[in-house]
């Protein structure tokens, strides 16, 4: 890679600091299993003015949901469960599950919600915060992601509807804390015992977890929320008041994690390398080529069909793995990039991507809900940009 347009990257993530559309980002790149670029800008702490470093604590959300499907899938390896397996198998809550119909009725799912499905989008489950249905109502009356544990998490949704047929669409949802309880039920770990045990400690992850350390509590800073009246970032989230050091609400398979770019970049560089990192093998190769493939066809069949509006960052010439949004077009996802290409992000704004032709990872740490900057598809650019062999 060019060094030379490798610097390009600072004075543009620089300028977003300066401009205040972003207070503070760590970004990182690796090529070949090296890394070629790890900078910091800005502002760890809007309140105080504390510096970001490169060691800075980020709630990482959705990049929780790679990490989760993959200890599934370490558990599939095992022979401990199948991908076609009912998921009320291991989770009986789910046993007498009903599908929202006309008029408010219930009506008996088609095909039962399955593992593969929960890895997918598609069980059929919701998030309820991104619509206003039935259901979407009866999760937030029911306080389902507020809850204290996964078990009072999983007994309160088994008692709300599907919002779709499991099978039939992609829809963003819990089905990743599912998948968090799921790990729980089958292993007979709590869920953050089983990522330390057998991702986060062989892969040297000193800096992810569920809850900050009290000793580390000084490297993590706010989190931020756009105001479209104001124009302005506006913090929403205090170090010392978080859930992520005050942990009220359960072990989140699907966005609960705290991580640092390096942290992250490690577990990504031992999923571009086959699942092993500095002789620390955590999954098979080829199970990984089975995760980072789209499996929406194979699932609907012909009983529905992916359409890219459902999910907010999902575009077009896109697919969805086990875990990751999977490149299927370059051309039509709008940017430059590879087939093959998978990867996801968090609501704070965290992204990464792996570009297995390219050998190539991305890595970017913010604190922004609700960014306006078109951070994701800048950074690529800058950093494909810089390929020059």
């Amino acid at each position: 890679m060019s060094s030379e347009r490798l610097e390009r990257i600072g004075p543009v993530l620089q300028r977003y600091v300066d401009e205040g559309q972003l207070v503070g980002v760590v970004s990182m790149l690796a090529r070949r299993g090296e890394v070629v670029h790890f900078e910091e800008f800005g502002n760890l702490n809007k309140n105080t003015g504390q510096a970001l470093e490169k060691d800075s604590l980020f709630r990482i959300y959705s990049m929780t949901k790679p990490i989760t499907t993959l200890a599934v899938m370490m558990m599939y390896e095992e022979g401990k469960l199948q991908l076609t397996d009912p998921v009320e198998r291991y989770l009986p809550a789910f046993a007498n599950a009903r599908v929202a119909g006309p008029g408010g009725s219930l009506v008996a799912p088609d095909r039962p919600m399955t593992v593969q499905m929960l890895m997918t989008h598609s069980s059929g489950l919701t998030y309820g915060v991104f619509g206003d249905t039935m259901v979407d109502r009866q999760y937030r009356d029911g306080n389902v992601m507020v809850s204290p544990d996964l078990d009072t998490f999983i007994e309160r949704l088994g008692q709300i509807p599907l919002q779709y047929q499991p099978g039939t669409r992609f829809h963003y949802s819990v089905s990743t804390d599912v998948l968090g309880a799921l790990v729980e039920a089958v292993s007979g770990q709590s869920l953050g015992e089983f990522f330390q045990q057998r991702i986060f400690g062989p892969l040297e992850m000193d800096d992810t977890f569920f809850q900050v350390p009290a000793d580390k509590l000084n490297r993590f800073g706010t989190n931020h929320t756009y105001n479209p009246q104001s124009d302005t970032l506006e913090v929403s989230d205090n170090p010392n008041a978080s859930n992520f050091v005050n942990r009220q609400t359960f072990e989140s398979g699907g966005g609960g994690l705290l991580s640092t770019a390096e942290d992250y970049m490690k577990f990504s560089q031992m999923v571009l390398n086959g699942g092993e990192l500095d002789g620390v093998r955590i999954i098979g190769k080829k199970t990984l080529e089975y995760m980072t493939q789209n499996h929406l066809p194979g699932i609907f069949g012909d009983n529905g069909q992916h359409s890219p509006d459902t999910l907010p960052g999902f575009v077009d010439g896109t697919g969805f793995g086990l875990g990751f949004a999977v490149i299927e077009d370059p051309a039509a996802a709008g940017g430059v990039g590879s087939e093959g290409e998978y990867y996801w992000g968090g609501a704070a704004g965290t992204i990464f991507w792996i570009d297995p032709v390219e050998e190539l990872i991305g890595v970017v740490m913010i604190q922004h809900m609700n960014v306006q900057v078109p951070l994701r598809a800048t950074f690529k650019a800058l950093a494909y940009g810089a390929i020059v062999d």
